[in-house]
């Protein structure tokens, strides 16, 4: 009869065993299947941000945003499948034309602040800096302190968010960088406060 139970006993604890040796081995890949999706969902983050900042560059290598901050970037490059907003534009990530991340510029770039250049603060062996002084006349020449008289260009401070957004994964990124750039006063007079 000893026997019996102990047969009993042993298929219990075997049971008992197998169960826990099931539940660990759920719970392992569980671990694992939730590890990859945090690997992927980095890397799709990162390309997001890459394609992002590749427009940034674009558009401060192009200097129009200065002109027409609201109208900077062309989305005819997208598919019309991912409809793309206004001043937005696809960027083909791997070249194969089927991974595409839309990116757009929201807010629109914008300046920040502005400051007049002094004529005292221009050289006028400089081409750009001579630009700076076309047309003005020079009645302040020999007075002490007419040098710090604005010049009809100063320079500007642009903040610029490109949004990345990957429509398969949802991933979304946003840098934001700033830029100086010199401009007349007339187009810093349309865009600055």
């Amino acid at each position: 009869m000893t026997s019996r139970r102990q047969r009993g006993s042993t298929l219990v604890v075997s049971l008992i065993m197998l169960t826990l040796l099931t539940l660990l081995a759920l719970v392992t890949l569980n671990f694992g299947r939730g590890s990859l999706q945090v690997g992927a969902n980095a890397q799709a983050r990162a390309v997001t941000q890459a394609a992002a900042q590749q427009v940034i560059n674009q558009v401060i290598s192009n200097r129009t945003f200065a002109e027409s901050p609201n109208n900077v970037l062309d989305n005819s490059r997208c598919p019309p499948a991912l409809a793309a907003p206004a001043n937005s534009t696809c960027v083909d990530v791997n070249g194969d034309g089927k991974t595409m991340v839309v990116v757009r510029l929201s807010p629109a770039p914008r300046c920040v602040q502005v400051r007049p250049i002094p004529t005292s603060e221009l050289n006028l062996l400089d081409s750009e800096d001579l630009g700076c002084t076309q047309g003005m006349s020079n009645q302040t020449s020999g007075i002490v302190g007419g040098g710090g008289m604005a010049s009809l260009c100063a320079t500007t401070l642009w903040e610029i968010t490109a949004v990345g957004s990957d429509p398969l994964t949802g991933a979304q990124s946003a840098p934001v960088q700033g830029v100086s750039m010199r401009v007349s006063t007339d187009s810093a007079a349309t865009f600055c406060p």
